[in-house]
């Protein structure tokens, strides 16, 4: 197959784990006879820093002439620090999203056997816990009107949906939920919200397609509390465009670290795959940011290319590593000396060489990572 692939680095850790999925799809091209193509451009504040724009044309342009982007990460402490920055790199990262029409965020959860120790959350309730979480992505408040007073004393945020804006991710839930454990839970605030009634009755509806799947409801701030309680009773979420930003950052806690999870966001065209992770300005250059979300976002696209094969082969170098404990500092007390580069050696060494098991961990950690 050929695919041609946008890369966009961005800010903070963005590059360097974003440096380690590229090394990895190549890895992937050459085992399997694939041709990637690689196009670099810029978002975010080093774009903003280089142009004054948080996405130049020519970055947007670059995305619609290819198949899939990878996304690093975006966000710089000198505009986070500034409430009267008038231009910030996320209205990069918003704009990219409804430019390309990218309309649902996937975000897989799971609790990895050889990490539970790192979880914050008891063993013995997140064990088993596989859930993967559909957030709507470019309705809602982040998109609606908002208003300043004119003393800067008043504000408001307006969250708007439409009956299309949510069939569109509902049947793509549901959809998902067939081929796993058959359950859909809806995330909302129905007793609150006018916006959320809107979201149970068209979701209820559809769900009648979906005899299948069984559809349950649950209020926004349960469903905060019932993820740390009892994440094991989930299978698909679904969710608007804020339940579903923070609910998906909380459920990353489970697998112990924020550098483990990889999300798609897709459309009817388009399709781009990023960690989840932020920009991490304080890691940046050291060679300790985690690059397996990165990795892992790699193996959705592959997924999302019906690469199945291709896609699985990534995820056991990924599980192969952990269980060596050949992980970023955020993960390993053990060997705090292997970095970003090494793990994304080691995942490429690993696709190389799928079968051989005698790792020869001098070499390894050394810095060669190599197979024997």
């Amino acid at each position: 197959m050929k695919l041609k692939i946008a890369v966009l680095p961005g800010d903070g850790i963005g590059p360097e784990v974003t440096a380690q999925a590229v090394k990895v799809l190549k890895a992937i091209a050459q085992e399997f006879d694939h041709s990637f193509q690689f196009k670099y451009a810029s978002a975010g504040a080093v774009a903003i820093d280089e142009t004054g724009d948080p996405l130049p044309k020519e970055t947007l342009d670059v995305c619609k002439a290819t198949d899939a982007i990878l996304f690093g990460a975006i966000g710089d402490p000198k505009y986070d620090n500034n409430p009267d920055a008038q231009v910030r790199p996320e209205q990069g990262l918003l704009k990219l999203r409804k430019e390309l029409g990218l309309y649902a965020n996937i975000r897989p959860v799971k609790a990895y056997d050889t990490l539970l120790d790192k979880s914050p959350l008891k063993k013995q309730f997140i064990k088993g816990t596989d859930i993967c979480i559909y957030r709507e992505l470019t309705g809602g408040i982040y998109f609606g009107e908002k208003t300043l007073s004119e003393d800067g004393n008043t504000a408001s945020d307006l969250c708007v949906y439409s009956r299309s804006e949510i069939e569109r991710i509902t049947h793509l839930a549901f959809k998902s939920a067939q081929s796993r454990k058959r359950k859909v839970t809806l995330v909302d605030k129905a007793n609150v919200l006018e916006s959320s009634r809107l979201w149970r009755k068209v979701v209820t509806e559809i769900s009648q397609e979906y005899k299948d799947v069984k559809l349950d409801y649950l209020f926004v701030d349960n469903a905060a509390m019932q993820i740390i309680l009892n994440p094991k009773q989930f299978d698909v979420i679904l969710t608007e465009n804020m339940f579903g930003d923070i609910i998906s950052d909380e459920a990353s806690v489970i697998g112990g670290s924020i550098g483990l999870l990889a999300s798609a966001s897709v459309g009817d065209y388009f399709a781009m795959f990023e960690p989840i992770h932020g920009s991490y300005p304080q890691a940046k250059d050291l060679g300790i940011a985690n690059p397996i979300a990165s990795i892992l976002s790699a193996a959705m696209l592959l997924d999302h290319f019906e690469l199945y094969e291709e896609a699985e082969l990534i995820r056991e170098g990924v599980e192969r590593s952990l269980k060596l404990n050949i992980t970023t500092p955020d993960l390993n007390t053990k060997f705090n000396h292997i970095s970003t580069t090494k793990v994304g050696d080691f995942i490429e060494d690993f696709i190389n060489n799928p079968k051989d098991t005698n790792m020869n961990f001098t070499n390894i950690h050394l810095g060669q990572s190599t197979i024997i």
